[in-house]
């Protein structure tokens, strides 16, 4: 089951996004913890984000099918499918979506193993809210950078070469 922010007229969040000059930024937050997706979800929102949770991996890569998201923040050992077995997904499908593993155990053999499915960072159970919040700007933020590179100037900031002025 994904779960939805409702923002305070009452519509969906997505649908507030939309009309937003500058939306916040959508993250998917898994984990088959609901205290820990509820926690997760108060600091994310509190913090400006828009959220959906989903109770382990099968339900998120339903949901990464059907929404656009900024950020993804999932533990690994999940029933159906794991979050090493979710990174494998979003990576088989070419998806562009920065990762943070939030997890008790390190699958360090998997990582060593599978060494493109690494996530953007990695947090180890336990971990204070604040260190939480902090992997969420930074990853987002060099992410953010890394778009604005590969992203081309506007038109009106290109200029053209010497050989193509006229006078």
């Amino acid at each position: 089951m994904i779960t939805n922010k409702i923002s305070q007229a009452g519509a969906p969040a997505s649908t507030v996004r939309r009309s937003q000059p500058n939306p916040p930024k959508r993250i998917l937050v898994v984990d088959d913890d609901p205290s820990l997706r509820q926690i997760y979800t108060e600091v994310l929102t509190h913090a400006d984000y828009e959220v959906d949770t989903a109770e382990d991996g099968a339900v998120a890569w339903d949901a990464l099918q059907v929404n656009g998201y900024d950020l993804l923040i999932t533990d690994n050992n999940m029933p159906k499918v794991t979050g090493v077995d979710l990174l494998k997904k979003v990576h088989a499908a070419h998806m562009t979506l920065p990762v943070i593993m939030a997890t008790g155990t390190y699958p360090a053999e998997e990582f060593s193993r599978y060494s493109w499915i690494q996530p953007d960072a990695t947090l180890l159970k336990p971990y204070s809210m604040a260190e939480f919040l902090g992997a969420v700007k930074e990853v987002l933020c060099v992410n953010d950078d890394v778009s604005a590179e590969l992203t081309p100037p506007p038109v009106w900031q290109i200029r053209p070469s010497a050989a193509c002025l006229r006078l």
